[in-house]
């Protein structure tokens, strides 16, 4: 059964999306790991295997968040990413398992060469005229 959030509150200064349960349970989520972990066909991909590697999403931020439906949690990316439907039983996966899937997101950059830094002037907008 999921159990959905009895208050969720997105932390813009923390960069945390806190959700709070009836049984006293507190998970804070930071917008990079649910950029990275967003259950979305464009990251997991359309079946098996890893799905694609999410580089560049240090300074994300959550830009919105509504319900859908009963079941889950439609987040809006700073990058422009709001495909993503986390659903409870998923948002509550993460944040009891987000050690070990942080872990495994950093081994997998590192093997493929990745970085959490965003390159050069898509950070700031792009590139600025003098």
């Amino acid at each position: 059964m999921s159990q959905r959030p009895s208050d969720i509150r997105i932390r813009k200064q923390s960069r945390l999306l806190q959700l709070d349960y009836d049984d006293g349970t507190r998970l804070e989520l930071r917008f990079e790991f649910l950029r990275v972990w967003s259950p979305s066909a464009e990251v997991r991909g359309h079946g098996a295997g890893p799905g694609t590697l999410q580089t560049g999403k240090k300074d994300v931020m959550v830009t919105g968040a509504e319900m859908v439906g009963n079941y889950a949690l439609k987040l809006s990316f700073s990058d422009g990413h709001d495909s993503g439907l986390f659903t409870w039983d998923y948002l509550r996966d993460l944040g009891e398992n987000q050690q070990a899937y942080w872990e495994d997101y950093l081994k997998r950059l590192e093997a493929e060469g990745g970085s959490r830094e965003a390159s050069g002037p898509q950070l700031f907008g792009g590139p600025t005229s003098h």
